[in-house]
């Protein structure tokens, strides 16, 4: 396995505002995969919402998914190792949502048989309802009259939509009743105007440690992991990883700690990085 590898993050890095791939981007990543380079990408995604928007590159290698909360083998569908929220945890991080605001969350999870689920409620609220119309036939969502945390099923994920203002009272309650035992993610939605996640999973389920744990899996040192991002949950990438590398569309604090910042998401940034690199490799090498 080579010792150099390359992590991008997906939405707002790799994928365009549209969410999609370029043309550009499927080539370069395409070839340099051909070639025996280690790429992958870490995201906040599940596999199922991933490969829809970026299945036009074969992902050879483990991908780092639920922001670090699972190591998967898209190419053989199996779970390679990850990180559970504890399932009484679980359970009351629901019914803090209930009590305090009154709403429900997606509950993203492993079934016995390692398939992804999405349980929720009946959706009413714009932001649960936009977001379930942005995966029409995603066959992991399934409606539940009242949702708990199922037994046997394995937490990836409890992911509440919504308003600030509905969101940062269970934010902080969740803080004040469970502290350290919870992974906590508050960050603004790319493609819903006005509205934010508010995610909580393991304490580990983070980008950080599951870059740790995927570069474990893969016998790659973390100091020769060159990552790419734009939003605050890929800090744990840049902290983790030997270099970081923000996109111009970044936010402010992750340019404060990349070491160098490319083009934007909408420029191709991360291929003409890659394509850039990896040619002047090839000729250091060819020059020897």
């Amino acid at each position: 396995m080579p010792a150099e590898a390359f992590i991008t993050d997906l939405d707002g890095t790799l994928l365009t505002s549209e969410q999609k791939l370029t043309d550009f981007t499927v080539q370069v990543i395409t070839e340099a995969l051909n070639q025996g380079v280690l790429i992958s990408y870490a995201t906040a995604r599940g596999y199922v919402s991933a490969a829809r928007a970026v299945s036009q590159i074969v992902w050879k290698h483990p991908l780092i998914l639920y922001n670090g909360a699972l190591i998967y083998d898209g190419i053989n569908g199996k779970v390679i190792d990850g990180y559970w929220l504890d399932p009484v945890i679980s359970g009351e991080i629901i019914a803090l949502g209930r009590e305090v605001s009154g709403v429900s969350p997606f509950y993203f999870s492993l079934d016995e048989a390692d398939n992804e689920r999405v349980l929720h409620e009946p959706l009413k609220r714009s932001g649960e309802v936009q977001f379930y119309n942005s995966r029409p036939g995603d066959k992991r969502f399934r409606e539940v009259d009242r949702l708990e945390c199922p037994d046997r099923y394995r937490t990836l994920i409890i992911s509440y939509i919504g308003l600030f203002g509905e969101l940062q009272p269970i934010r902080q309650a969740a803080l004040e009743r469970f502290g350290d035992k919870l992974q906590i993610h508050f960050i603004k939605d790319l493609y819903i105007e006005e509205h934010y996640f508010l995610e909580f999973s393991h304490p580990r389920g983070n980008k950080c440690d599951g870059l740790k744990l995927w570069a474990q899996h893969m016998g790659v040192e973390t100091s020769n992991i060159t990552v790419f991002g734009d939003h605050v949950n890929d800090v744990g990438l840049f902290k983790a990883a030997g270099r970081g590398i923000a996109v111009q569309n970044a936010q402010p604090e992750l340019k404060a700690l990349a070491d160098e910042v490319i083009a934007s998401n909408n420029e191709d940034g991360v291929a003409t990085y890659l394509k850039h690199t990896l040619n002047m490799k090839r000729e250091s090498v060819s020059g020897e």
